[in-house]
Parts: structure tokens; sequence; C-alpha cells
């Protein structure tokens, strides 16, 4: 993210000692003590914990939410601003030139722009949380500046002195939905991964390494589930009518328009084919790339960005009241994404009706996950389609649709740069939204290669992207709505706001319901399924609604008293409403259920502790699969050494298992040899879930053309498994020595939490300063702990749970929690790192809630006064 200039002055900075102890320690929060700041109404405390975890108690709510914002800054207030430059288009003002491609990205889809239209639809009372937040946030900038905020700023400082932090506003905080909205926006990765297969292989092949869910063996949410053999019977549960409705007659009511409706599209060529040719797939390579590159907040873009959670009724714990566990997997960021916290109106009351705590991100008010005195909720990704790219006819008068040209939307922007001068950005749009092909120079050859290879005319074409969150909704209010419910009712009146990004949402409260709600806006297509990229000049392509919330997948008190979610299908394949094509395959979802099922088989009632075990499962159903069949292979004698660790292995990615290491070294020998030279370079499998299904379907297929390599000369599965086994033999050797049995998979499976802004220099001296590790870590990719790494580019971590829970409905104080790294952000502070390693070898720490447990667990109170 840096430029060599800031490299080089910060290495000699280094080595003349000009960041010393008191550089590091200065911007320290006060955690004791009194502080008297400006637009407090009443004296509010904070008492941090042996963690510096706070809870905050105030009188009204009104100084809560400014005591959060005050308290944020304290701990983060760099990641906060650094975010707010990400999501407004702003980072080159921070970095400079190098910057300019992100923020053009950025301001193309208008994050920033969608965020202040959604704060002016707040309603009073709403804003005014916001607008509190902010405010504290501001009284905390008026106390500090420069270094005095946080190591980053002296570093910073060395490239652009001039930088100065702007005053915070409601929309520098809904903005950050946006991004959270943009990383998990499940499939748009694997619509221009289709396209570019699409343009080498037969449409049989593109399907085979894309596999559907498979419904006959993996669970789904709500309906249609497949149960252990040892598990409860599980409840097939509909949709939910519309209220009010008699439940058979709607069991689709948001169907597609008459087709007389609608332009007939059958003589519309696909857009694929159109992007099948080499100009245009170099186009959409770039996107991709450019994608990718956009900085990652929350995790890598994908399917692997998951989440487990998982409630169990009273009737199956040991206390007789509900547990809920939930552990999102995303980005391995420094400090973690998640600030833990409580926020508690000293008296509870209309006017102020919070008590809640959980894990909040910095620079948005409220908890994002967690519980509050009555109900505890957790959230995965539900992973809808909800982002489209369409193929547009572009002209200089504007674009086409259905034979008629209608004007572009065009504006321009100015990007201020850093040590440079201004950029000026034209940004333009279709109704279906922003032409992102404008980004990328490379899709300028569509104007010339396509109109020849498809029989169009001739002319400019370019690629909108349609994507729910780039309409103004009203999630920003969700997060109150949620923290303050009471009941399912209320809760479900919550989630209902909760539109993008659509999660699942699974629930508990004390009086021992548990319930399950899938919200969010899902578009309903026309045409075509939302895999590949559609033409945009008909409207017989397109969205014509949205799933409404009534309809979408929801269960309460199941009769199972079980409810997993793990990114699996949520519904069966009845649904009458499509909602992704590109589910996780639910291999993490199967393990779960199957956990629960045999602890229920052996007598055995759930309690937090074993909750918590099931986070820490290793277990790895690829090695299930495929270990025995490379274990039975006639391997060359010196290879047979390590194959005999897969023998008696029970297929767990332990951090010291052997078998673990073998087995994984085989798995990225495997998937080179199998699909390298078959598949264009941006479509290589990275393993997890989808590479699962698909080498798992090739194992019964043994003369399966995909077990052919020309080069290598290699033919037929047992042929190219011998080949992976005995490369990995060698790769083992090279990387972990000559004993086998020696081998551990923490050797290579390496964690290093790496800081958003700084930890990517390059410069060994800057990374020292802000990131942390490696360190040795169990899991893999698709197992329940998913500690997930990427096999085109080695073993090292990408994505984890972020966090982990267990909440205990009959108990709050008896609940557990962890982070990934620790509540500062301030490197060298106690508290940067200070939970990694619990977290690293699966243990949890306490979670006070109650008045007495907080007072109980309290190392530090700051008292927070107002001025006179």
């Amino acid at each position: 993210m840096l430029v060599a200039v800031l490299a080089t002055l910060l290495v000699l900075l280094i080595v003349t000692a000009g960041i010393g102890v008191w550089t590091v320690q200065r911007s320290f929060p006060t955690t004791s003590g009194t502080l008297t700041v400006p637009g407090l109404t009443q004296p509010v405390a904070v008492a941090r914990d042996a963690a510096g975890i706070p809870q905050i108690t105030a009188d009204n709510a009104h100084d809560l939410f400014y005591a959060q914002g005050f308290v944020h800054s304290q701990d983060r207030f760099w990641e906060m601003d650094f975010r707010r430059h990400v999501t407004s288009g702003r980072l080159s003002e921070m970095f400079g030139a190098s910057q300019v491609g992100t923020d053009s990205f950025i301001r193309t889809l208008g994050w920033r722009t969608i965020a202040e239209a959604e704060v002016a639809m707040l309603d009073p009372e709403t804003l005014g949380y916001y607008q509190a937040y902010a405010d504290g946030v501001n009284a905390y900038l008026g106390s500090r500046s420069g270094a005095d905020l946080s190591l980053e700023y002296a570093v910073l400082g060395l490239q652009n002195s001039e930088y100065q932090p702007e005053r915070w506003t409601p929309a520098d905080s809904v903005a950050w939905l946006k991004a959270m909205a943009w990383d998990l926006r499940s499939n748009l990765e694997d619509e221009i991964d289709r396209a570019l297969l699409a343009a080498a292989l037969p449409p049989a092949d593109v399907a085979l390494l894309h596999p559907g869910y498979p419904f006959a063996s993996h669970p789904t949410i709500v309906g249609g589930a497949v149960a252990p053999a040892a598990a409860p019977a599980s409840v097939d549960v509909s949709p939910l009518p519309v209220e009010g409705s008699d439940p058979a007659e709607a069991p689709n009511a948001a169907a597609a328009p008459d087709a007389s409706e609608t332009p007939d599209a059958s003589e519309t060529p696909d857009a694929s084919g159109a992007l099948a040719q080499p100009d245009a797939l170099a186009s959409l390579a770039a996107l991709k790339e450019n994608l990718a590159a956009l900085p990652e907040l929350l995790g890598p873009a994908g399917n692997e960005i998951g989440s487990n959670s998982w409630v169990a009724s009273g009737a199956l714990t040991a206390s007789g009241a509900p547990l809920l566990a939930n552990d999102p997997h995303l980005g391995a960021v420094m400090p973690s994404v998640w600030y833990q916290m409580g926020l508690r109106c000293s008296e509870i009351s209309d006017a102020c009706p919070f008590d809640v705590a959980g894990y909040s991100f910095s620079g948005l008010p409220g908890i994002i996950i967690g519980h509050n005195d009555t109900i505890a909720w957790g959230l995965t990704n539900l992973g809808p389609d909800v982002a489209d790219l369409f193929l547009e006819r572009v002209g200089p008068d504007g674009y086409e649709l259905d034979g008629a040209v209608q004007p572009l939307t065009v504006h321009t922007e100015t990007i201020k740069v850093a040590g440079g001068e201004p950029v000026k950005l034209e940004i333009r749009s279709t109704a279906r939204g922003p032409l992102v092909s404008d980004i990328t120079p490379q899709f300028t050859s569509i104007a010339e290669d396509y109109p020849g290879a498809s029989r169009q005319p001739a002319g400019e074409y370019a690629l909108s992207l349609q994507w729910t969150a780039l309409v103004p909704g009203q999630t920003p209010s969700a997060v109150f709505a949620i923290n303050k419910a009471r009941n399912w009712d209320e809760f479900r009146a919550g989630a209902r706001l909760f539109e993008v990004p659509s999660q699942n949402l699974i629930y508990a409260d004390v009086t021992g319901n548990i319930g399950y709600q899938a919200p969010g806006r899902i578009p309903i297509r026309s045409a075509g399924d939302g895999t590949l990229p559609l033409p945009g000049w008909t409207s017989a392509n397109g969205w014509v609604g949205e799933i409404p919330f009534e309809q979408l997948p929801s269960v309460y008190n199941p009769p199972s008293g079980l409810i997993v979610t793990a990114n699996n299908s949520a519904v069966g394949p009845d649904f009458p409403q499509m909602i992704t094509q590109d589910w996780d395959l639910g291999y993490r979802a199967q393990q779960i259920s199957g956990r629960l099922a045999a602890e229920l088989a052996a007598g055995t009632k759930f309690t937090p502790t074993s909750m918590a075990s099931i986070q820490a499962d290793n277990f790895n159903a690829n090695a299930a699969a495929l270990a025995p069949v490379l274990a039975a292979l006639p391997l060359r004698p010196e290879a047979a050494e390590a194959q005999r660790l897969l023998a008696n292995w029970d297929y767990s990615d332990d951090v010291d298992s052997a078998a673990s290491a073998y087995f994984n070294m085989i798995w990225r020998q495997l998937l080179a040899a199998m699909f390298h030279d078959k598949l264009p370079e941006g479509t290589w499998p990275a393993g997890g879930d989808r590479w699962f299904g698909v080498v798992g379907g090739l194992l019964e297929q043994p003369d399966s053309p995909w077990w052919t390599n020309e080069r290598l000369g290699i033919s037929g599965r047992d042929a190219m498994l011998t080949y992976a086994a005995e490369e990995a033999w060698a790769e083992g050797v090279q990387e972990l020595g000559n004993d086998p049995r020696r081998w551990e998979w923490g050797d290579l499976h390496t964690l290093t939490l790496t800081n958003a802004s700084f930890g990517e220099s390059g410069i060994a001296a800057i990374e020292w300063l802000f990131n942390r590790g490696p360190f040795p870590v169990a899991g893999g990719s698709s197992v329940v702990n998913a500690v997930g790494w990427d096999a085109t580019t080695g073993y090292t971590v990408d994505w984890v749970p972020s966090m982990r829970m267990v909440v205990s409905l009959a108990d709050f104080d008896d609940s557990t929690w962890v982070n990934l790294t620790g509540a500062s952000g301030h490197a060298f502070n106690p508290h940067y790192d200070d939970q990694a390693p619990l977290w690293q070898k699966h243990k949890t720490r306490p979670w006070a809630f109650t008045p007495d447990a907080v007072r109980d667990s309290t190392h530090d109170v700051l008292k927070l006064e107002p001025a006179q």
C-alpha cells in the first residue's frame, strides 16, 4: 500500500532510532481516572477487564453511543480512518498515486454516495445515535493529533506530512456497511470464472467444475435437511407464507412477469459467448484481478468467506436453556475486524433501551453479533446471488435497451492525490448500475472483437454491474432494532431491515425459544440464473423484483431442537425462488450436524464447553474420501514411508499432524497436475469445498480425461494420484526434512496477522512494526475450524474464524468469547495481540455481562465527565 519513498524513509527512521519507545507509547489510551469531554450530558463509566475489553454504562442513549465513539477512537482510530478512506475512494489522499486505481473502482461503485443517501433516510432517533457516536469520535480527535492518535500517523507523516484526519460524520459509519456488503457479495467471482471457463471448455465440463449442492447427502438449514443417522429427526420447513394468507396459496407470491410482458430473448446471443473472444477474455480476467486487488477489509471474497453458527434448544442442554455458538470466517487482519464491548443503560427505559454486549465494528455504533439481557443472535453469510454483470451496447448518445437508446448517467469526480496532481474520473452508469469495465482499459477490446464474433452490430460494448447494495436501504437501522429486541417478533422486525448483506440470523432467548431468519434483498430474475453475464440490451434479461421478506427462509422452534448454519444451502431444491446457484457445498454443516448428533446419541447434554469443542473440529472430509485411495497406491519405497502416515490417520488437520502435512501437500500437487494445464490461469483451483466436490465426484470415474496430463505423461486416476503423492513426498523432504514422522501441519500452515494498511509493504522493518506471527495453526479450508489457505499460492493462512463465541441463555456470565487479536489497534500495546495465543490454542475467555460480574472482572475504570 505504500510507495518506495515511504519504505525507504521508514527504514532510515528506524535505523536512526527516530521511532522510540515514547513515540510508540504516546498514542496508548487513558483507561483509568477521569476525563472531561465536551458534548456529554451526564457522567459515563468505562470499565475495562484484564484484556482491555470495555463495558460502557451511561444514563441515556446519547451518552452511551457518544462514549462508544470515544472508546472506539481510543483503541482503533487509525483503523477507522483508513476504512473510511477506503469506503469513500480517498486512499490516494493518504498514500499517493499508487491508490488511484482502488479509489477509481470504489468511486465507480459509489459506496460513499449510497451511504450519504442512507443517512438521509434515517429516522430522527437512529440518526441521533449515529450523530452521538460521531460526536464522541470528534471529541477524541479534539484531544489528540498525529502520532498521539496512533503510531501509523508517525509513519504516514514521513511520506505525507500534511495529512490531518477530518471530523467524523454519520456517513463515515454507514459507508462501512457497504464494505461489509462488498466483501460478502457472494458469487460475482464465480460468474466471471464461469465465463472464462466457458471459452475453453464445453458446458458439461463447466458444470462439472462448478458442482451443484449435494442435497442428497448434506444438510440444508430449513427445508429438506438430510440429518445424520444418529441425529434427531429434522423438520421440513417450507417458506413462510405471506402473513394472513393461506399457506397453500402463497408458495411464490413474487413470480416473474408473464412472458408476454417482456421482449422475447430466445434469439438474443448469450453474452458469455461474446465474452469468449480472446481480448474480451483478457478483459474479464483483468476485472477479476481488479476485484482481487481491492482492499479486503473483511477477507478474500468468495465462498471461503463463510462462518459457522448453530443453536440448541434447552431440551438438549445441561442447563435446560438454549446455547448459541458463532464463529465468522473472515480475513486474518491486524487488528481483528471485531471489537468486543458492552453497552448498558444504567436504567432500561423506552428512551434508553440498551443492555447489550458482543462484537462491534470500530467506526460503527451498536453491537453486530452478541446478546442483550433477553436474546442472543449470531450471523453467517447467506450468500445469495445479489450481483450480476450485463454486457451493454454503448454509443455516443447512450446505451441500447429494447431497440431504443437510453441516456447514460454521467458524472465526473476528482481524486486528490498526496504528492501528485488530482485525477479526473468519469463515471458512467446505466439504469442497472455502473459501467465497471470503464475502470479496466482492456475492455475497449470488446468493441473490436465482439460484433464479428456474435453477429451483433458494431460499436462500443461495456460491462455494467447490478448489485443490491447500490440502492439505498435500511440496514443502518437494523443494528439498533436487533440490539434492543426482546422477543422473536421484535428480532424478526429488526431482521427485516437487514437488507444488505443478506445473512443467516440465528436466535435464542431466555424463555427457551430458538429460531432462524434469512433477511435481505434478493433479486428475482426474468431470465438466467445469475451464473453468467447476460446481454443488457433487452429487458428480457434483468431483475423484476425481490423475494418478499415473508417468503425468505425461516424457522422457529423446530422439533429437532437444533438449527445449524455454515453457508450451506438454506433451503431444499424445491424452494420456489432462486437464492443462488453457488452455495457452500455443506461439508462444514455436515460435520457440525454429525458432531451434535453423536453427542445426543451418546446421551450427552450440550454445555458451553462442548459447543466450543465443536468450533475446534479439524476433521477434513476431503481427506476422508481421498486418503484411503492414496494409502492403497503402489508408491516408490521412499515415498511409501510417508504414505504409511495415511493408513491410520483420523483425517484431522491437527497442528502437529504429520499425516495432515503430507495429505495437504498431496492435495496441492494434485490440483496443480489435474487442472493447471487445462484451465486459464485465473481459474486455477484454490481448494476448498468446490474442489472437494469436483475431485470427489471424479474418484468414481478413474478413466475420466481429467485424470490425464499429457505434458507430464499421466493417464488415469491412479497414475495421477501416484504422481501427486510422490511429488508431495519430495516437497516434504525439501520443506520439512527426511523423516516424515516428524513433519507437522503447523510447520507449513502458518498464520501471520497482517495490518490492513501497512502490513504488506514488502519492507521487513515496516511489517515488523505492525504484523504479528507467524503462528503455527491447525484447521484448513472447508473444515469446521476454517483456517483456510489458497492452493494456488501455498499453505499460509488467508481466512480464519475471526472470533469465537458461545452464549448461554441460562446464565449470560457462563458465556465465553475470544477475539483473533486483541482490543487495541496500537502496535506494542499489551492488548494488541494478547488474545491471539488463546485463539491459536482454541481457548476462550469468560464473558462477564451482569453488573456484578463486570464489577468483579474490572481492572481499570475511566470516568468520562461532561464539560461544565
